[in-house]
């Protein structure tokens, strides 16, 4: 619920402070953690979780992946006690190290910190795998996350679709979607594209 509510505000926020729509027609997966607080400290850094998405081979996104994060640093860009984390994985690397069912932002696949407007140009980050954004209150800033780990995360998945299921198949579209909260965060990556194209 969250997560659908983080990837709504995309498509309400102002021009200025929104994602622009390159990032959202070119993404090939969207990975959202809602609500990362900060001074939850872990060893090791910042810790949350968050679900992913990818577009599958016909074209629609596939049911949401849970994964857990860890080794956040917040960058001096992040401000206040609570955010949320937008992650566009931009190219087939980043996608199949997340289908892999973990990730290393900036060491497996390079990452920048996403640009901001509607109509930005992509082209800095088009060199990355991973753009990467923190929204507060529907105003997305770039945000870098170099140094974190993404990792599937396994007794969320056995909860949502109660076995274990490798995360290869549910990004692939190979698993259906397990409930009504999933099912409006799939729709709200949908939505989202579907309004940057227009």
């Amino acid at each position: 619920q969250q997560a659908a509510e983080v990837i709504q505000h995309i498509s309400s926020s102002a021009p200025d402070q929104g994602v622009p729509n390159e990032v959202l027609e070119g993404a090939k997966c969207v990975a959202v953690i809602p609500k990362l607080v900060k001074g939850a400290f872990i060893v090791g850094g910042e810790h949350g979780t968050g679900v992913a998405t990818c577009r599958t081979s016909n074209g629609s996104w596939s049911a949401p992946a849970p994964f857990s994060v860890s080794g956040i640093s917040w960058g001096a860009q992040i401000g206040g006690k609570s955010t949320d984390l937008v992650m566009f994985i931009m190219n087939d690397q980043g996608m199949n190290d997340l289908l892999a069912g973990h990730i290393k932002v900036g060491a497996d696949v390079s990452a920048a910190a996403g640009p901001v407007g509607r109509s930005a140009s992509a082209d800095a980050g088009y060199k990355a795998g991973i753009l990467t954004y923190s929204a507060s209150k529907g105003a997305f800033i770039g945000a870098s996350l170099n140094g974190a780990e993404l990792q599937q995360d396994t007794r969320a998945t056995r909860d949502w679709y109660g076995k274990d299921v490798p995360f290869r198949d549910i990004l692939q579209g190979n698993v259906p979607v397990p409930n009504e909260d999933a099912r409006a965060f799939v729709s709200a990556v949908q939505n989202a594209k579907e309004a940057s194209t227009r």
